[in-house]
């Protein structure tokens, strides 16, 4: 779709964001807030927040039905296959009458939720209201964690970012208001983080427009990262589709002990598979050592899923999840779900049964897991700790390093707190300090208020670390270096983020970051050298003696219970208020409303022009950075300006350089923009697993906009391909790879049997033919994975097209 000015005369909100939580409340207690227990969730609150178990039970009943009693399945069918909209046309379709399901069925659901963090509501609100419905037809929040800088303090720093931001947060808030979609405020809390504490549960179905959703299923849940315009299909009750994933089941035994982590876990599985090896997949954990996690731990295992391309990932219920649902006031759901899980096979949706089979199975002893240190560049180079030093030394890697960061949405909960908190205790009592900067991010107002209750806040502080915002902060680009640091200068920071793609966190690609557990982070900070393994190494204190740590504790759970904190972060009721106009700025160039893209063309594609030749790594964040980007994520032409700017030339080694066809040079958006105004449209040729990331729709969103038709690539993540569908655009794969070789950029392209396979559905091939200097240099066979469906989304010119269609035709028919 395209972006056009905003209505001017849209009245303010009700209840205008600043008079909530205006900045100069802010500093009425130090951190931002208090420490006094605010009201339950009430009772109508947690119903919301229960999973339809009733529903699903039936809907699990005629799936058994039509699979027949002895089909064994796993636990991330039976969620799945519990949520369907039509059991017998999902199962039973292309499937070979319900013998190949995986990797073959376009499963149709239907989900429970829709969670939405701040980036990308903006463009997912500004397409459901194109739909124009009066509320969401699930239950859905809003949670605003990544527009918020980390720097100097959460004092300083979250007054400042709410300030920059409050025509965006004034958007939003209203927008819950009026569409009855609870709103969590700047401060609350980091989306997954709060997603976990308040609406995940075993056996639920829920999407969130952010890649790591997936950390819900920590609880039990199926949730899956996925784009704006997928969630709009949820909120306006159409199907959402989903081609089934296959299963790889990951066995656990055995008991972490010592240094190792639950974050060790995934840094383990993520050297194994890589980042391509979950494509396609749900990874399902069983095994006896499912019990020796924490609820929290297991959410960390989850949540890093999402950097070996899993769909999604998920635990089964178990004794871990008890405590945690009922610390975090949810009692009745964690007696509901131990009555489920108990239930005799055929009917249990929250257990695999006994003898499902997996596609692929990984096993994990967890005795003899060693702790491990990921990266730099890539979250999928994996070292075990006591060959990291070598390593240093082989690659030639700094050996000091500047940062030390702990939290995020994927270790920020109260143990991984606790753990962190005892080492430094031991280091303040030998003497010591830490020789890098060292921060610490809370994921949530109710960790943050029950940290600083018990003092663990005060401990981190009182040894020199600096507590931001419960917000994303550094681990999503919103940090603000204060050490010096120059774009280009080579550096190393270690954190305990899930994710280290060059100059995600700073804006500098030179910068290093490796991944650890919060615990290991903390202790290498002391060291300030990326060589120190605190399992054998000495650090010299003051009075000359040596200090060695002793294994980190912690505990799962506070003793005390979770404090609630400043009342002001709880959310807006989830109750629309049609009387709400929704609150934008007349003159902003942070929102801009939407216009439908054109349909698909009733042809061939002719005269496309390949725009550029990507080389290696392209992330979304290569596609559309984030940082200080992230302001733009309401305003589609102003976003776009960042198209592919981090993106190598594949003829050159350049990066963001692209040549016109007389040669001259130009940033790759000011082409692409170039050629829209003469009516060119092009295509990007690219490698492997093409849009690995975010799950930023905005970078499907960008290319359309520009004149994108046709991405074609060597692979691509699961995520990104379903978000150019929804856009618009044709997503291709080389047939044969080493066609790559023998593209340029400017070639001219024209499409054959592409209108055969969107008009028909078809399983046929579509093929390129190349041509430079008006001659045909290569013809390129490729290959695609559009559906019936998706082929519709094409045509109509995104699939919020063909929504607006289905709703104007019901309309009608209701007359």
């Amino acid at each position: 779709m395209t972006a056009r000015a905003l209505r001017v005369g849209v009245a303010p909100c009700a209840r205008r964001y600043g008079s909530r939580l205006a900045p100069s409340s802010f500093s009425q207690r130090k951190h931002l807030a208090t420490t006094q227990d605010a009201p339950y969730p009430s009772a109508e609150a947690i119903e919301s927040r229960t999973p339809p178990y009733s529903k699903l039970l039936t809907r699990f009943k005629k799936v058994r039905q039509v699979l027949g009693p002895n089909r064994h399945l796993t636990l991330a069918e039976k969620i799945l296959y519990s949520h369907l909209d039509d059991v017998e046309e999902s199962l039973l379709t292309n499937t070979s009458n319900g013998a190949n399901i995986r990797g073959n069925a376009n499963l149709k659901l239907k989900p429970d939720r829709v969670a939405m963090q701040d980036a990308s509501a903006q463009m997912a609100l500004l397409q459901f209201m194109s739909c124009g419905l009066g509320s969401t037809a699930v239950p859905a929040s809003i949670h605003c964690d990544h527009m918020i800088v980390g720097e100097k303090g959460a004092d300083t720093d979250l007054p400042a970012s709410i300030q920059g931001n409050k025509e965006v947060f004034d958007f939003l808030e209203s927008a819950g208001k009026k569409y009855g979609i609870e709103f969590w405020p700047p401060g609350a809390g980091i989306i997954h983080q709060s997603v976990l504490e308040n609406y995940s549960a075993p056996g639920l179905m829920m999407l969130g427009t952010d890649s790591h959703t997936p950390n819900a299923g920590g609880l039990g849940a199926i949730a899956i990262g996925v784009g704006g315009a997928d969630a709009v299909d949820a909120l306006v009750d159409a199907p959402w589709e989903l081609k089934a994933p296959k299963v790889l089941g990951v066995c656990l035994d055995g008991e972490l002990s010592g240094w190792a982590s639950p974050k060790d876990v995934i840094m383990y599985l993520a050297g194994k598979l890589t980042v391509r090896g979950g494509t396609g997949y749900i990874i399902e954990y069983f095994g006896p050592g499912v019990d020796t996690l924490s609820c929290t731990g297991m959410a960390t295992i989850c949540n890093m899923g999402a950097e070996v391309g899993a769909t999604t990932s998920l635990f089964p219920f178990s004794p871990g999840h008890i405590p945690y649902l009922q610390a975090t006031h949810r009692g009745s759901i964690a007696a509901k779900a131990a009555e489920l899980a108990v239930m005799a096979e055929g009917r249990n949706i929250l257990r695999p049964d006994a003898k499902a089979e997996y596609d692929q199975v990984v096993n994990i002893n967890l005795s003899t897991l060693e702790p491990h240190i990921n990266g730099p560049f890539t979250p999928d180079l994996s070292t075990p700790l006591s060959k990291f030093s070598d390593l240093v030394a082989e690659k030639n890697w700094p050996t000091t390093f500047s940062s030390g960061l702990i939290g995020s949405c994927t270790n920020s909960s109260y143990a991984d707190m606790t753990r962190a908190e005892s080492l430094v205790k031991q280091a303040t009592a030998a003497g010591l300090t830490p020789k890098a900067d060292f921060f610490i991010t809370p994921g949530s107002e109710q960790v943050r208020a029950t940290l600083d209750r018990d003092d663990t806040l005060s401990t981190f502080e009182s040894a020199g670390g600096i507590v931001l915002a419960n917000a994303c902060g550094p681990c999503i680009g919103q940090w603000k270096r204060t050490d010096g640091v120059q774009k280009g200068d080579e550096n190393a920071i270690f954190t305990s983020y899930n994710r280290n793609f060059p100059g995600r966190n700073d804006g500098n690609r030179a910068t290093m970051n490796f991944l650890a557990s919060p615990e290991l982070v903390t202790a290498l900070s002391y060291a300030g050298s990326t060589t120190f393994n605190p399992m054998t190494d000495s650090i010299p204190t003051p009075d000359g003696t040596q200090f060695r740590f002793k294994p980190p504790q912690g505990q799962d759970l506070p003793s005390a219970g979770f404090a609630r904190g400043n009342a002001e972060f709880l959310p807006t009721p989830g109750v629309p208020d049609p009387t709400t106009e929704v609150k934008v700025s007349p003159t902003s160039d942070r929102l801009a409303l939407l216009e439908p893209f054109p349909p698909f063309p009733n042809h061939e594609l002719k005269g496309l022009r390949v725009l550029y030749k990507v080389k290696g790594q392209c992330t979304t964040d290569t596609i559309s950075a984030a940082g200080p980007w992230l302001k733009y994520k309401g305003h589609l032409p102003n976003i776009a300006e960042n198209t592919l700017i981090g993106a190598i030339n594949g003829e050159t080694g350049e990066t963001n350089v692209a040549y016109d066809l007389d040669g001259k040079t130009s940033g790759i958006p000011d082409l692409a923009k170039r050629w829209k105004a003469q009516g060119k449209e092009w295509i990007v040729v690219a490698e492997h697993n093409y849009g690995e990331g975010s799950a930023r729709e905005h970078a499907a969103l960008q290319p359309r906009y520009l004149g994108g038709r046709i991405i074609l690539a060597k692979s691509f993540a699961r995520i990104h391909e379903t978000n150019l569908k929804k856009q618009g655009v044709v997503p291709l794969t080389f047939a044969n790879e080493g066609d790559y070789d023998k593209i340029k950029a400017c070639d001219e392209v024209e499409s054959v049997g592409l209108q055969d396979v969107l008009h028909n559905a078809s399983d046929g091939q579509v093929e390129l033919i190349f041509s430079r200097e008006g001659k045909e240099t290569v013809r390129v066979q490729t290959k695609h994975t559009l559906s019936s469906g998706q082929c519709g989304f094409i045509i109509a010119g995104s699939a919020l097209n063909l929504l607006a269609i289905k709703g104007r035709e019901m309309k009608e028919e209701l007359r």
